[in-house]
């Protein structure tokens, strides 16, 4: 079976070709299946995804959740799976270092790590502060004897602070403590992109899944983009064609039937996905 060493080698060289690549996130064992089955080279996890699947709001979720539902998904699928961890769990410098130490003893290849506070009052940490959150991560990660990816999310544009200069000013910052991958959710254009994408020289994570900020991958490639990431976005079309289907079937009408996917073509692709884990 694959070590998580050589995952993580492989989820590393991803962000190494100079091209973009696209990183799916799933959220249980059917879903990592079918990206697999489409040929995509690694998963993620979406915070907001997971705790839906508990019934909670994203932000909800508690460490020990996330970590049990990214421990899960690695389990069943077949390819390198990194995770979205949110702020880690906790406020302090201490608390980012002892979720990434704990991610990587998941088996996880990477995660991310954002200055978001959860705090309506002062949404983002102070710059400091958020530097030495991040500073203390990358620590962790390099004492967790993997080469763990650790990704840092600036989210100020998530947090009704359209400051592009504080964004980059962070991930320029982020990029110096030793973060791997740099990330900032809701750049409102191309030239946005561009600009943070310019300003450094570690690979850019650029989120889809925002009407009207969703750009196209060749955009984003020529933009300097290495990963896409897909956020909550398939969790969201899954529900939607769940409501569709749920609505018809509530007045009598079951003709959503005649568009779903086989139960043989659901189950080839799990059976895929367990011969990978083996091989």
């Amino acid at each position: 079976m694959t070590t998580q060493q050589e995952q993580v080698a492989r989820f590393r060289a991803l962000h190494e070709t100079g091209r973009a690549f696209i990183l799916p996130n799933v959220w249980d064992g059917g879903s990592a299946a079918l990206m697999t089955s489409l040929g995509f080279q690694a998963l993620a996890t979406s915070s907001a995804a997971c705790a839906a699947t508990l019934g909670k709001l994203d932000g909800a979720i508690t460490r020990e959740e996330a970590l049990a539902h990214a421990r899960q998904i690695v389990a069943l699928a077949s390819l390198p799976v990194a995770a979205d961890l949110e702020n880690g769990f906790g406020h302090s410098a201490e608390a980012a270092a002892e979720t990434i130490r704990l991610a990587a003893q998941s088996g996880l290849v990477g995660g991310s790590i954002e200055d978001a506070s959860g705090d309506a009052a002062e949404p983002i940490y102070p710059f400091e502060h958020a530097v030495q959150r991040i500073s203390a991560a990358v620590e962790a990660a390099r004492r967790s004897g993997v080469p763990f990816v650790l990704t840092a999310r600036a989210e100020n544009f998530l947090c009704g602070r359209d400051d592009l200069p504080d964004t980059v000013r962070r991930l320029q910052a982020f990029e110096r403590a030793g973060a791997d991958v740099l990330f900032a959710p809701g750049l409102p254009d191309l030239e946005a992109v561009r600009t943070v994408c310019a300003a450094l020289r570690r690979p850019v994570n650029f989120m889809v899944g925002m009407r009207g900020r969703s750009f196209a991958g060749p955009d984003l490639e020529r933009a300097g983009v290495r990963r896409i990431s897909l956020s909550t976005s398939l969790y969201r079309a899954a529900m939607t064609g769940l409501l569709g289907a749920g609505r018809e079937a509530a007045a009598g009408t079951f003709g959503y039937v005649e568009k779903l996917l086989s139960g043989s073509e659901l189950g080839a692709a799990l059976e895929q996905q367990a011969a990978g884990r083996r091989a």
